[in-house]
């Protein structure tokens, strides 16, 4: 299976336009609903899909948990699904998703190359943005104590250390280290930036091969004596508001969260917050990031007419008047995007070599393990060894049940 990348797409769909958000082109009589992540870029696509009638959209945060047994259902409980890089991979695997070159033909005339997701040659989602987690730092505060913009994660740690030096925060870090996928996905960014090699022959894990595995964890535990202390419970939302209150001076923070930092109706820190790249776990290296697209899909178990109905309510939602009128909301690849300061951090990361996320069914299993699995390392209950080695087994355990290992 060869899953096309969008690593360096953003770049290549910046076109600038200026036009306010137009109502729905057609009356949609057919009802539609949608099962998609929580974030500001996908309230704005479904508002937009909404305005065509009979659409009903679901944002949930656990989307990826919920929709391969949805979509598994005969029907589907829902006609589309917001998908990440990631949580594209399960629905594509099980065959519940459908081929949309036909639709694409029907409906897609606006839509870019770079967003058509092609699996082995058929157009299987369309992306609507890139994602990357990036640094963001108060520059009001650094500026005030003369911190550089820190490089590396080593330069975060005396970042840190300055700023709860001088009383001005307690804990200065905010990061995703929610138990499960925030958890393994930050594993995931810093131990590519170490130069980890997650898998060896026959899809075995390796891990606890070299010494980027417990260089990872030893960093992230560095880095959690500056956290609030319940850090293993702070997802995306927890960090937005950790750094709309003023709690926290400095996170590698989702760039699809930036504009709701600059959110006057919610955030007291509008305009103080810098976006630059992501650090290098090591000096000269890579930002230790991975470069995320996001999209949507249209089920398999549905009628005909309900995909149809379904595609063309999506490319209203993704439409070039959605975006000039929602431009800071996400690092579009929408004809009309206009890169502006919310953007700056993922395109320096991408500008630095950050690798596309390399999704496929072992990564996520191994993910899995391992978000499930680091807590007890965090928590004193296991050293670095050991927990590489009990989530390599978690991985083969689960990986054996797939047919990935014989």
């Amino acid at each position: 299976m060869t899953i096309r990348t969008l690593a360096a797409a953003a770049a290549l769909s910046l076109v600038f336009g200026a036009s306010a958000q137009a109502a729905c082109a057609f009356k949609n009589d057919v009802p539609v609903k949608s099962l998609t992540a929580g974030f500001q870029a996908w309230k704005s696509v479904t508002s937009a899909m909404a305005e065509c009638g009979n659409v009903q959209a679901e944002l949930d945060q656990d989307f990826g948990k919920k929709q391969p047994e949805a979509f598994a259902a005969k029907p589907s409980l829902y006609q589309i699904g917001g998908v990440a890089a990631e949580t594209f991979v399960p629905l594509n695997t099980a065959g519940t998703i459908r081929p949309l070159d036909d639709l694409v033909a029907k409906y897609g005339q606006k839509l870019t190359p770079n967003q058509l997701v092609k699996v082995d040659g058929k157009v299987m989602a369309i992306a609507m943005m890139v994602n990357a987690q990036h640094l963001m730092y108060r520059k009001d505060v650094f500026d005030q104590l003369g911190i550089a913009e820190p490089k590396t994660y080593d330069d975060v740690l005396a970042a840190a250390a300055k700023i709860k030096a001088a009383g001005v925060m307690a804990t200065p870090i905010g990061a995703t280290m929610r138990t499960g996928f925030n958890l393994g996905q930050d594993f995931v960014n810093l131990y590519m930036g170490y130069g980890g090699q997650f898998f060896g022959e026959g899809n075995m894990p390796a891990l606890s091969t070299g010494d980027a595995g417990v260089k990872t964890l030893e960093m992230m535990k560095k880095l959690t004596a500056y956290m609030d202390p319940e850090y293993l419970t702070a997802d995306s939302t927890v960090v937005q508001k950790q750094f709309q209150q003023g709690k926290i001076a400095m996170a590698n923070f989702w760039a699809s969260r930036a504009g709701a930092l600059d959110d006057a109706k919610e955030s007291t820190v509008v305009g103080k917050i810098a976006m630059a790249a992501a650090p290098a776990a090591v000096p000269g290296g890579k930002p230790a990031t991975t470069v995320w697209w996001d999209g949507a899909v249209i089920a398999k178990n549905i009628s005909d007419a309900e995909a149809d109905a379904a595609f063309r309510v999506l490319m209203e939602g993704m439409d070039k008047e959605m975006v000039t009128a929602n431009n800071a909301d996400a690092v579009w690849l929408i004809d009309g995007y206009v890169p502006g300061r919310s953007a700056e951090g993922a395109l320096a990361s991408m500008k630095g070599g950050a690798p596309a996320y390399p999704a496929a069914p072992r990564l996520g299993l191994l993910t899995t393990a391992i978000g499930n699995t680091l807590a007890d390392f965090f928590t004193g209950k296991s050293d670095a060894m050991a927990t590489l080695k009990a989530i390599e087994a978690k991985y083969v355990t689960s990986a054996k049940e797939a047919g990935l290992i014989k």
